[in-house]
């Protein structure tokens, strides 16, 4: 026989960033409120994020650092939940932090720190929790969500979606908030892996032997270009640029790799002028790996010394250096995606709310919806600033 079921004001599914965010923000304006996990502990995300020590927000994260079919959607919930809201939240917790490149903001210590913290701002609400057992029965009606989970049933008025996108299975991440979004009639914007990897063919396999080699270059997908590092793997291309550019490309399309972004036109014309009896293989390797210089020069068939070489030759080697282009086969997929591109679409939310049109009480949040960030950071910030919008309204 299944006991009576607690009662909440709100019932939030996943205990990651975002349905923490959420959770501790409704607890703290006096809501009683319940957090569901299937696995075992909360934040596991998190906790193997930026090399366990969590990247946790970005300097610059705005509105332009983020995927969305709808731009404009993430505009609301980033405005009024900064990096500075969660910078302040986490020197409140003493929690020592340095800034990396481009904006990115670590833990000096470990990421356990920010789930703590999250956990901690969770019992000053009073936010109850369960870990550890799936969701096995969920229905709607007279205007209540019933969640039967393990032994125990809960009902409240208000159901939060935060169990995020089928990206790193092996932390336990599954599609389920698009079943749930799909029985409760809300569209989908077709789901792929993000900051991931890239896989190169067979006619690439001169790349392909370079595995380990990386080299600082500008990556292109259509007009988006990324300056980072790119490395180059024993199943094709990963690093910062290209995780990076894997958001924005698309299968069979190719993407372009500058591979000297510091060098002037008519840099190799000059090169012959000052180093006449150097060969390319030379050249490329004063400012390139050797792996790669050597590599790229046999690609090149500039054989013999600059001399030799005519001046037209050295500028269609230059012009091909600054615009490399790789078709990729494809994508080493969820397991290996950072995040998913896609998901449950805002067309059906409420940008101020997070609460579902069609639904009411129904709210998704974090990277359950269609919107993703750069790698750096930004997909946290959206975590903590969707969860925030959402805590709000609960």
């Amino acid at each position: 026989m299944t006991p009576a079921a607690d009662t909440f004001d709100a019932i939030i599914l996943g205990a990651g960033g975002a349905g923490l965010m959420a959770a501790l923000t409704a607890g703290q304006r006096g809501r009683r409120v319940l957090v569901i996990d299937h696995a075992e502990a909360p934040g596991k995300k998190i906790l193997i994020s930026g090399g366990g020590r969590c990247n946790f927000t970005n300097l610059g994260a705005g509105p332009a650092n983020y995927i969305s079919a709808n731009p404009h959607f993430m505009k609301s919930a980033l405005g009024r939940y900064t990096p500075a809201d969660f910078i302040a939240l986490v020197e409140t917790h003493g929690i020592a932090w340095h800034e990396k490149t481009l904006g990115q903001l670590f833990c000096d210590g470990s990421a356990k720190q920010i789930v703590t913290m999250l956990l901690d701002e969770c019992a000053k609400g009073g936010v109850a929790s369960h870990c550890g057992e799936p969701i096995r029965d969920l229905s709607h009606a007279d205007g209540r969500f019933m969640v039967t989970y393990g032994r125990a049933q809960a009902s409240a008025p208000q159901l939060v979606i935060a169990t995020g996108g089928p990206s790193i299975p092996k932390i336990g991440a599954t599609s389920f908030a698009y079943d749930l979004a799909k029985r409760f009639g809300l569209k989908l914007v077709e789901p792929r892996p993000a900051l991931v990897p890239l896989t190169l063919g067979p006619d690439e396999a001169l790349f392909r032997e370079l595995s380990g080699v990386a080299a600082e270059v500008v990556a292109r997908a259509g007009k988006t270009a990324f300056r980072e590092a790119a490395l180059f793997t024993h199943r094709g291309l990963s690093g910062p640029a290209i995780l990076q550019i894997s958001s924005f490309w698309r299968h069979g399309e190719s993407i372009g790799i500058d591979f000297l972004p510091d060098q002037p036109t008519g840099w190799l014309r000059d090169a012959k002028r000052a180093r006449p009896r150097a060969g390319a293989r030379s050249v490329l390797g004063a400012l390139l790996p050797d792996r790669l210089a050597e590599a790229l020069a046999e690609r090149l068939v500039l054989a013999g010394e600059l001399a030799n070489l005519p001046d037209r030759a050295l500028e269609a080697a230059e012009r091909r250096l600054a615009d490399w282009r790789f078709t990729p086969s494809g994508t080493e997929g969820f397991a290996k995606a950072e995040v998913t591109v896609g998901g449950i679409a805002t067309a059906g939310l409420s940008s101020q709310t997070m609460e579902a049109r069609a639904v009411p009480g129904l709210y998704a949040i974090g990277e359950a919806v269609d919107v993703t960030g750069w790698l750096g950071g930004y997909n946290f910030q959206w975590a903590w600033a969707s969860g925030w919008a959402c805590g709000q309204a609960l």
